[in-house]
């Protein structure tokens, strides 16, 4: 195990870095924030396109191993930090992450990540697409979560925390989940877990 903290490229109000913020403080791994100031197109510039050649945040610099993407760190830091709860080494258990890993650079990217880039980041989304995505996620979200307190089972994993900062966020893209108390009953747990950070809210100087 390294002895210095990991560094983490950050943005406050990225639910892609929140992730793995999350996942850190979860995994109680010391941690070096290191912002990068999206606005200002810091994730362009040279120094940290040698980090990750696609120009965006999370980057994590583990003591020499640098690893981008989010989803990508959350399996690098379950394997070497976590234990087979985060993410199972059976086929079927690694499998159903998996299954939620993809959704959450899929059906979730598209739905409530893309509302919320609208109203935070004034991205071109048709905004009456992206909210109806996010609700047919939710929909099968709110059934899959009546059958147990986790993603993949009783306990959570990489896939809860993969998906949990753009559903807990999803109101900022004017996404209401009045409507799923089983998603919101999730929510909660999660954010009970020893460890759990929250990401930053939305605030109008921020969005300057």
């Amino acid at each position: 195990m390294s002895t210095a903290p990991i560094k983490l490229y950050s943005f406050p109000l990225s639910g892609h870095a929140h992730r793995v913020r999350l996942a850190l403080s979860l995994l109680k791994v010391p941690t070096e924030i290191i912002e990068i100031d999206l606005r200002r197109g810091e994730q362009k510039q040279p120094n940290f396109l040698v980090l990750n050649s696609f120009g965006q945040v999370p980057v994590i610099d583990d003591n020499g191993t640098v690893v981008a993407d989010s989803n990508a760190i959350l399996v690098y830091l379950a394997r070497r930090y976590g234990n087979a709860d985060w993410l199972p080494t059976d086929a079927v258990g690694e499998a159903a992450v998996q299954r939620w890993l993809s959704v959450a650079a899929g059906l979730l990217a598209f739905g409530p990540a893309a509302a919320r880039l609208v109203t935070v980041f004034g991205a071109s989304f048709d905004s009456a697409e992206v909210i109806s995505r996010a609700h047919r996620l939710l929909t099968v979200l709110e059934t899959e979560l009546g059958q147990r307190s986790f993603l993949c089972g009783a306990k959570p994993s990489i896939a809860d925390i993969a998906n949990y900062s753009y559903i807990a966020h999803a109101p900022e893209g004017n996404v209401a989940l009045d409507a799923y108390p089983q998603v919101r009953a999730w929510l909660g747990r999660i954010e009970a877990l020893p460890g759990f950070i929250p990401m930053q809210q939305t605030a109008a100087g921020l969005l300057a």
